[in-house]
């Protein structure tokens, strides 16, 4: 079955940095562009970053934009998301999604405060 695990968040002061990642299991995971999303307490899920199958076009939500990089390494199944100049409104979990279906993964909570 399709699988996906995010890991990598924790408490950062603004200003700082994360790196996010994806571990994707149950599907071909080159074969498929993935997605970024975030979810704050009493918001509803956002998009924040897509990456086509080798990684050749990504978009990124104008709030992050400029911030986050998204990458992907297909022979290890793993998606990144890297997050700098974090500020108190990236608060949030995140997940990772094949575009458009399938299943969440459990997400990772970041939490940006000083």
């Amino acid at each position: 079955q399709v699988q996906l695990v995010e890991s990598g968040g924790g408490l950062v002061q603004p200003g700082g940095s994360l790196r996010l990642s994806c571990a994707a299991s149950g599907f071909t995971f080159s074969g498929y562009t993935m997605t970024w999303y975030r979810q704050a307490p009493g918001k509803e899920r956002e998009l924040v970053a897509t990456i086509t199958t080798t990684g050749g076009s990504t978009n990124y939500a104008d709030s992050v934009k400029g911030r986050f990089t998204i990458s992907r390494d297909n022979a290890k199944n793993t998606m990144y998301l890297q997050m700098n100049s974090l500020n108190p409104d990236d608060t949030a979990v995140y997940y990772c999604r094949r575009r458009d279906f399938g299943p969440w993964g459990q997400g990772t909570q970041v939490t940006v405060s000083s």
